[in-house]
């Protein structure tokens, strides 16, 4: 949309601060959304729980865009229908990571989600591409043809969806939801048991207070900050920084920043393998969020030496950055919400994956707010804000770190000493 010959009342001199504003108001209440989505989900049949959240969305969406055709020039409207449509929204992630997580144990949770989670960046990158070619047929299309979509396929997953091995008869994985643990370690009965639904959803509060629930979900609210970030403001960006002396069109700029995804699906399934390989999030996320301070710092000192370099070290920054963020969302959380200190009460994993989404999407929200008001000043204290968010973020998880090395170091104890009476021999 350009100013002065777009939609009123988005064409104003103000027109880019109301477009902020319906961002941040549809990511807090996404965020706000997140928590409640979460309790409910556990309460309710996933399968119904999802399609009225999709269909919901696709109204919403599909009403912005009818904005075109009704001539609506009221800027409360379009942010209501923006709220409404973000409160729909927020019953899909904690719902689409329960399901996965009730179909895989633990042991290969961080490699399948990783491949899994990549769907949120080739739906970003999905989205711009049909978002751009609808436009050209009036603004209108490039929301009411998603809305419409997102409907068919809640429907869809009504008829057809699976939620868990139970709902067809189905074995459970059988990896550590189903095996004990090894003697020596913390739980010595199954994680999670084949019939659970005996038990009580576990509420909100003692959510919370499951172990690790707390540091990973303030880790996700200064990783989401910088990740989101770099979603809506990586365009304007890069339209606004000489490449080669070189200033690219707004449309260049876009599909370069695409990506950024490419980046974030790599980070996502190489976070997920490692963890899975070392049996350590905090430690695999903490470390991809160190890595991403020096990537950030290098992208903005080198990013317009060259568009070779440029697309280079946005690769490398995108994967560091949404590596960390695609792990929590997925493995953490399911992990978490099926702990050992829930004694195989598998109604948690909704709750757990909406705090620690939910608390995550308020940086989502917070962190392009800010960039607004600096990137006036200077870009170089926006990546400044970025690098030490990214520092926090990793900074939070320490005392996990530390946990899960100590744990390693006992373990590979304990294997010496059982090997060593065969040494003497």
């Amino acid at each position: 949309m350009v100013l002065g010959a777009g939609w009123a009342p988005f064409n104003g001199a103000d027109g880019t601060a109301l477009l902020g504003e319906l961002d941040v108001a549809f990511l807090f209440v996404y965020a706000a959304g997140m928590f409640f989505s979460g309790h409910a989900g556990d309460r309710m049949d996933l399968r119904i729980f999802l399609t009225i959240g999709m269909v919901g969305t696709g109204l919403f969406t599909a009403l912005f865009g009818i904005g075109y055709w009704a001539n609506v020039h009221v800027f409360y409207y379009y942010l209501i229908v923006q709220m409404l449509a973000g409160l729909f929204q927020s019953t899909g992630w904690p719902s689409v990571v329960a399901v996965i997580g009730n179909w895989f144990g633990k042991k290969k949770r961080g490699l399948i989600m990783g491949i899994w989670n990549a769907h949120t960046s080739l739906g970003n990158i999905t989205g711009s591409v049909v978002a751009s070619i609808l436009l050209k047929y009036g603004w209108g299309w490039s929301m009411v043809v998603p809305g419409l979509g997102i409907a068919f396929v809640g429907i869809v997953l009504f008829l057809f969806l699976p939620v868990s091995p139970e709902s067809v008869g189905a074995s459970m994985d059988d990896d550590e939801l189903l095996s004990p643990r090894k003697e020596g370690e913390e739980v010595t009965e199954p994680l999670l048991r084949t019939k659970s639904d005996d038990k009580d959803a576990v509420g909100f509060l003692e959510a919370w207070r499951i172990p690790g629930v707390a540091p990973f979900a303030l880790c996700l609210f200064f990783a989401k900050l910088v990740a989101y970030t770099f979603l809506y403001w990586l365009p304007f960006y890069i339209s606004h920084t000489a490449i080669e002396g070189r200033y690219l069109s707004n449309e260049e700029s876009g599909n370069l920043s695409t990506l950024f995804d490419v980046g974030g699906v790599v980070g996502g399934i190489l976070a997920g393998h490692i963890s899975d390989r070392l049996g350590a999030r905090a430690i695999t996320a903490a470390s991809f969020m160190y890595c991403a301070i020096p990537a950030l710092f290098f992208y903005r000192s080198y990013g317009h030496v060259s568009m070779t370099l440029n697309i280079i070290l946005m690769l490398i920054t995108g994967m560091f950055v949404n590596g960390p963020y695609a792990l929590i969302t997925t493995a953490v959380s399911a992990d978490l919400g099926t702990h050992s200190s829930l004694k195989g009460n598998s109604k948690a994993l909704a709750t757990v994956t909406a705090i620690i989404d939910g608390t995550g999407s308020i940086g989502a929200a917070i962190g392009p707010l800010l960039t607004g008001y600096i990137s006036t000043k200077s870009w170089s204290a926006v990546f400044t804000m970025l690098m030490g968010a990214a520092l926090i973020a990793g900074l939070l998880l320490t005392r996990l770190v530390v946990a899960e090395v100590a744990a390693k170091i006992q373990g590979l104890s304990e294997l010496t000493r059982s090997r060593s009476p065969e040494t003497e021999v």
